[in-house]
């Protein structure tokens, strides 16, 4: 479905990406873990458009999509969900929602679509009146994802989901990510620095270390070791904690 290969991004003269390369099945949900400053973020940014990869090619459904403006990737299927919520705290819950379906242009199936948000997300149903920045940081993320999915994606970037949540909301948050893949049939390549609910969510994982990918295993044959390995390096793997 999705092949990102031998990809390298720059930040003017700075290197985010060095030569890396992934893949997405369809229907399957690809974790990417790495400290700050791995380059996890720039890879969706990439993918999605808002970086224009500088080697390399990403392909999509077959196609290459490296140079694609962002709105024409949306409409392609693929929705990014990027760090920090970025809803519109101004304006309804209803509103932020609906803003996710500017590419539907049938309203019978953006009904649709608003039912099946609210199903998955009961609190957004209750609050779809209230203000974007009423809703709590939680509350906010799954409004980020519901928006995402106005537009039916057949794949979702999740860009630290997880991020600055309760563990209740991380729980809820999981659960619906898992009712994404299942019930609605979206790939989901899911950047996280909670590797614990990656493992959980996922079935492949890449672990990113300054740009570039320093394992890729499917993710019941990585071992704790492995990653602490890829995470910080041998060096600092043997000096131990």
């Amino acid at each position: 479905m999705l092949e990102v290969q031998q990809v390298s991004s720059f930040y003017g003269p700075i290197q985010a990406l060095r030569d890396v390369s992934l893949e997405v099945d369809a229907g399957e949900a690809v974790g990417v873990l790495g400290p700050n400053g791995a380059g996890k973020s720039t890879l969706l940014r990439s993918i999605s458009g808002l970086v224009k990869p500088r080697r390399g090619h990403i392909r999509y459904q077959g196609h290459e999509i490296s140079h694609y403006p962002p709105h024409t990737i949306v409409k392609l299927g693929i929705v990014h969900v990027p760090e920090g919520r970025r809803i519109f705290t101004q304006m309804t819950v209803l509103e932020n929602l609906l803003l996710g379906a500017y590419t539907v242009e049938d309203r019978r199936e953006v009904a649709d679509h608003l039912d099946l948000v609210f199903s998955l997300f009961p609190d957004l149903a209750e609050k779809k009146g209230q203000m974007g920045g009423e809703l709590s940081g939680g509350q906010q993320q799954m409004l980020a994802i519901g928006r995402a999915l106005m537009g039916r994606p057949s794949l979702l970037l999740l860009d630290e989901p997880s991020l600055g949540l309760s563990p209740i909301m991380v729980e809820q948050l999981g659960n619906a990510i898992t009712t994404i893949r299942h019930d609605v049939g979206a790939s989901v390549l899911l950047v996280e620095q909670n590797a614990g609910l990656a493992l959980e969510l996922t079935s492949r994982i890449y672990v990113m270390q300054t740009g570039k990918v320093t394992l890729s295993r499917p993710t019941d044959e990585i071992s704790p070791e492995e990653l602490r390995h890829a995470y910080l390096g041998h060096a600092a793997a043997r000096r131990g904690p």
